[in-house]
């Protein structure tokens, strides 16, 4: 059994010390909102914070993070960048055909936690690991910014 602390809820799961924490969140937890998208913590769809950090959990074995604070898109909304990242998002409409979106939130967050005014630069670093294939790039920043002034 892994003990695991996910969006404040404390969970017990019966699986391999060596399963992704992506798959423990869908498969075993039902928490859908991170996306697989590569599996190789290239595209961005499966991040996921532990401990205020962004992660990517398609390569994060779940026991890696016993003893930490893993939050998803179904619980960033309860802190304040996250709360703020999602209603810019939706003020600049962000979103198209929206698979990536939940790990771009995901990275948005956890950039304006870290750095509550970042310029384009600390944009462009902080989300240079998550890709949208739809190409709302300009959206997205625009939407930080918005996030970053609220």
């Amino acid at each position: 059994m892994i003990d695991l602390s996910i969006n404040g809820e404390r969970h017990s799961v019966d699986v391999p010390e060596d399963m992704p924490l992506l798959w423990v969140l869908r498969d075993v937890l039902g928490l859908t909102g991170t996306k697989f998208g590569c599996g190789v913590t290239q595209c961005g769809a499966c991040t996921v914070h532990v401990d205020g950090q962004a992660i990517r959990s398609c390569v994060t074995p779940a026991s890696t993070v016993v003893g930490s604070e893993v939050v998803t898109i179904e619980g960033v909304g309860a802190t304040d960048p996250g709360g703020r990242v999602q209603a810019a998002w939706l003020e600049h409409q962000v979103v198209q055909c929206g698979y990536c979106q939940s790990g771009q939130i995901m990275s948005a967050s956890a950039l304006l936690a870290a750095n509550p005014a970042p310029d384009d630069a600390a944009i462009d670093e902080a989300m240079s690991g998550n890709i949208c294939r739809c190409g709302t790039y300009p959206r997205i920043r625009a939407a930080i910014k918005t996030a970053a002034k609220a």
